[in-house]
């Protein structure tokens, strides 16, 4: 069915923040087993428990038709998910939506990078946490560096612009790269992100000793370069620096260290079309039922939505200092 007008810009959660991203993640798979975001032994979900790419797409029209300008299309790793570009074909030139981006490992890249340009994805992400070969293939168990900076060639050659590596700094694992990587980025004219680690799942080191604040990774980084700070916005929780005399800003994603939730925009649906509200609460709705249930009708998912924006919580309850965390699902099932 159409979906009337009046829906548009109604999702306004109970502290009247306007949701207007979605981050959905399309499968649960990755060819990488990064530490920090899976276990390296992963049981996957079986197909019929996911998503078909075609509810994915009426999901993503139904968020567009009210108010959502911007979607992110996750994983797992989104590009090994088969006909994953027929999605972003789909939902590219929605009206309605601003910008469609997407994270990846960059290992599929060198050959998709054209691809996705020509579907309409207006940005990339790409995960990069070491430049040296050993420590990558640790962190990511089975990853092969350099598929990764193909990939990241490929996408400058796309076209793309303002590509951004994502970096999750560990202490005694890559905490030492900090000015490496963004010596890269800076080589590169791309940007980078220092993520603070996220504490969803059980992995194989102790959070709490890993932890690198980006407080003080941004007083290293101002040891060595000129910084100024940027009021430029992605749209997501990053805060922005430009790095003096080059084409490279650097983003700062803190959950811990600034928690960013006054601001919240956003709400991640995973890849079994669970309507996440927070990534650091448990609180969803499930979609995939009523998707299934009403597949012409769109209204029963419509009050679903707007229902959900009652509960969605006013931050998350990352504790590092906590024995254990009260979500323990990885951050490859929610959406990365």
């Amino acid at each position: 069915m159409q979906i009337d007008t009046p829906h548009r810009n109604t999702l306004l959660d109970s502290f009247g923040r306007q949701v207007n991203y979605i981050r959905l993640s399309i499968t649960d798979r990755c060819d990488f087993r990064c530490q920090y975001c899976m276990s390296e032994n992963m049981t996957f979900l079986p197909r019929d428990e996911v998503l078909s790419l075609e509810e994915c797409a009426r999901i993503v029209k139904i968020f567009v038709s009210m108010g959502v300008t911007k979607v992110r299309i996750t994983g797992g790793e989104p590009l090994v998910r088969k006909n994953a570009l027929w999605l972003f074909k789909e939902i590219g030139n929605l009206e309605g939506l601003n910008e469609l981006v997407t994270t990846t490992n960059g290992s599929q890249l060198e050959h998709q990078a054209e691809s996705l340009k020509a579907a309409g994805v207006k940005r990339i992400n790409i995960s990069l946490d070491s430049l040296n070969h050993e420590r990558f293939k640790k962190i990511t168990r089975v990853g092969d560096l350099n598929k990764v900076l193909r990939g990241i060639t490929a996408a400058k050659a796309a076209g793309f612009k303002n590509i951004k590596i994502n970096t999750v700094l560990m202490h005694g694992i890559n905490e030492d790269e900090t000015l490496d990587l963004l010596n890269f980025a800076i080589s590169q004219n791309i940007d980078i992100a220092y993520i603070e680690e996220m504490p969803l799942g059980v992995v194989d080191h102790e959070r709490q000793a890993s932890y690198v604040s980006n407080v003080s990774t941004l007083n290293l980084i101002q040891k060595h370069y000129s910084l100024f700070q940027s009021t430029e916005n992605s749209g997501g929780p990053a805060k922005y620096w430009r790095v003096s005399n080059t084409e490279t800003k650097i983003g700062f994603i803190s959950p811990h260290s600034h928690n960013f939730c006054e601001s919240c925009n956003r709400i991640r649906i995973s890849c079994k079309g669970e309507l996440f509200l927070c990534l650091g609460q448990n609180d969803m709705v499930e979609l995939m039922p009523l998707l299934r249930a009403y597949p012409r009708d769109d209204e029963p998912l419509i009050h679903a939505i707007l229902e959900s924006m009652k509960v969605k919580p006013k931050g998350h309850d990352f504790d590092l200092s906590r024995p254990s965390q009260s979500v323990v699902r990885f951050m490859s099932y929610t959406g990365g």
